[in-house]
């Protein structure tokens, strides 16, 4: 099934952070569906979803903790990374 034209043009226009994003998300789709197990012998990061609720941190809030929200994790380097995703994971 060839890619859409639009959806190949986007993709090339995206700078590194914002490809690196795009492959969390398409990684974690790839793990997260029934079916075939994406097994991943390229050496890229395994990444998985976690949701957190989040401490802002200001004295004066009283709506603490906020969230849920949705972060991805995988190592990279030898480290521990995280990325968020946001108040749902994308579809």
């Amino acid at each position: 099934m060839p890619l859409d034209r639009r959806a190949l043009e986007l993709v090339r226009s995206l700078d590194e952070h914002e490809l690196r994003q795009l492959v969390i998300v398409a990684r974690g789709r790839l793990q997260n569906r029934s079916g075939p197990r994406f097994e991943d012998d390229t050496g890229q990061p395994r990444v998985t979803y976690r949701q957190q609720s989040v401490r802002c941190g200001k004295p004066s809030c009283t709506r603490c903790p906020h969230g849920p929200y949705w972060y991805a994790y995988w190592r990279e380097d030898g480290r521990a990374r995280s990325q968020y995703v946001g108040k749902s994971l994308p579809s």
